[in-house]
């Protein structure tokens, strides 16, 4: 199999380089339309970081790869299930309770804290039922659903490989 020739190393550097390119698109993205992100899409952000640091941790320490793809991918699930809510919100508005109008829960509690500490990568303005942008259609939160999906995939693809190094 050509998965299995190809270094755990450079799975890991592909992992964290790709989720924190996806910031960096995302950042930019923000800036160029003018698009203001919600507390859900900021946990979100937040998530491919982590997910991009703990890809760099495998590239540097490859021995620990059951431990980073088990974190990896429970970071993804994680990833999927929130994207999926917001999906969900954006879907039915109407049904969906909006971010910042009742007590701040323990995302929002946390975003509010990273917006004030990093103002210009956390500080969240704006609503989780909004779809202000759209590609191919999908919202952004509906990309995060597949992008998600497939960081779970790539972590459990690298937890089940045949060599161990």
């Amino acid at each position: 199999m050509i998965c299995s020739k190809v270094p755990v190393r450079a799975w890991f550097a592909t992992l964290g380089l790709g989720c924190l390119g996806l910031v960096a698109v995302g950042m930019e993205l923000q800036t160029l339309l003018h698009l203001a992100p919600c507390p859900l899409c900021i946990f979100q952000r937040l998530l491919y970081i982590v997910i991009g640091f703990v890809g760099l941790l495998g590239f540097v320490l490859p021995a620990g790869r059951l431990l980073w793809s088990t974190l990896v991918a429970g970071l993804g699930v994680l990833g999927f299930g929130v994207a999926a809510y917001q999906t969900w919100m954006q879907a039915f508005p109407d049904l969906a309770p909006e971010c910042g109008f009742t007590d701040p829960n323990a995302i929002e509690r946390l975003v509010d804290w990273l917006g004030m500490e990093w103002p210009s990568m956390f500080l969240a303005t704006g609503f989780c039922t909004s779809r202000d942008w759209e590609l191919l259609g999908l919202s952004m939160a509906n990309w995060s659903v597949l992008i998600f999906s497939g960081i779970v995939a790539y972590a459990v693809l690298l937890f089940v490989r045949k060599d161990r190094t």
